[in-house]
C-alpha cells in the first residue's frame, strides 16, 4: 500500500493536507502505524510551491522516510518545471529519493526517464491509457523501471475497470514484467484499489486521489484513508 500525501494541492482543498517537511514527516509516520509501505509526495519550497530542485527535493525525501525506512518516491511532473532541458537537469543532481513518477503523456517523459536512470533513482512509468503503455514498451525501458503505475486520469467508475483491463493487456501481451501499481482518482477510486486487490497487484491512496472514504464522507487524514483502504482490501480478499 503506498501512500500518496499530497499531490499539487493545497490546504484550501483540505486543512490536513501535508505541505511542510514537519508536516511530511509527521503524516508520513502515521500512515506508516496504520499499513502504508511506501510513499508519493510532491516536495514544496518554503512558499509552498512544487520544486524539483535537489536541495528541496533530497530533504523532503529523507524527511520522509525518517524513522520507517520505506520507499519515498517524488513527482517529476511537467507543470512543476516546465522546460525540459532544465527539469532533466534538476532531477539529475537527486540523491535522496528511491523512486520518481514520470507521466508517460507528457512531453520531454523519456528524457526524465533516461536522467532518473543515470542518477540512480528508480522509475514509477505513469501509464494514463493504452498509448502510454504503448509508448513505454516503444520505448525500450519499460523493465527498467521499478514498477508500472496503472491510473487511468479522469475515468468514471463504470468505465474504470474496462479501462484498466486494456492497458494490463497491453503490458501483459509485450512481457513488461516489472511490478504494476494501479490506482484511480476521482470517482474511481475505490472501485481501482478493489480491482487491484482482485489483481494481487499493488495499489496507493491518500490526499492526492480523493478526500473522500468509501462511504462518501470526507477522510480527517491520509492515515484514515490508508486505514480504510486495508480495511477494504481485507474484506474484499476475505469475500
Amino acid at each position: 500500500m503506498q501512500a500518496a500525501l499530497n499531490g499539487p494541492f493545497t490546504k484550501a482543498d483540505h486543512p490536513a493536507l501535508p505541505v511542510t517537511l514537519a508536516e511530511l514527516a509527521a503524516d508520513a509516520a502515521a500512515c506508516a502505524q496504520v499499513g502504508a509501505a511506501s510513499f508519493h509526495v510532491h516536495p514544496r519550497d518554503g512558499d509552498g510551491k512544487e520544486r524539483l530542485d535537489s536541495s528541496i527535493v533530497d530533504g523532503v525525501a529523507a524527511a520522509v522516510r525518517d524513522g520507517h525506512d520505506h520507499p519515498v518516491g517524488v513527482s517529476t511532473g511537467a507543470w512543476i518545471e516546465p522546460d525540459i532541458e532544465r527539469r532533466v537537469r534538476l532531477v539529475s543532481d537527486w540523491t535522496e529519493p528511491d523512486c520518481a513518477s514520470v507521466n508517460l503523456s507528457e512531453d520531454g517523459a523519456f528524457e526524465v526517464m533516461q536522467a532518473l536512470v543515470r542518477a540512480g533513482v528508480g522509475i514509477e512509468a505513469g501509464v494514463w491509457s493504452v498509448a502510454d503503455a504503448e509508448a513505454l514498451v516503444r520505448s525500450g525501458l519499460a523493465n527498467q523501471t521499478t514498477r508500472v503505475l496503472v491510473e487511468p486520469v479522469d475515468v468514471g467508475r463504470r468505465d474504470a475497470v474496462a479501462a484498466v483491463d486494456a492497458i494490463h493487456r497491453v503490458l501483459d501481451e509485450h512481457d513488461v514484467a516489472v511490478p504494476r501499481l494501479q490506482h484511480g482518482d476521482g470517482e474511481a477510486v475505490w472501485i481501482l484499489l478493489e480491482d487491484a486487490v482482485a489483481r494481487g497487484i499493488d495499489t496507493r491512496i491518500g490526499f492526492e486521489d480523493t478526500l473522500l472514504l468509501p462511504d462518501g464522507t470526507e477522510a480527517e487524514s491520509n492515515a484514515a484513508l490508508v486505514q480504510a483502504a486495508r480495511d477494504l482490501g481485507a474484506s474484499a480478499r476475505a469475500g
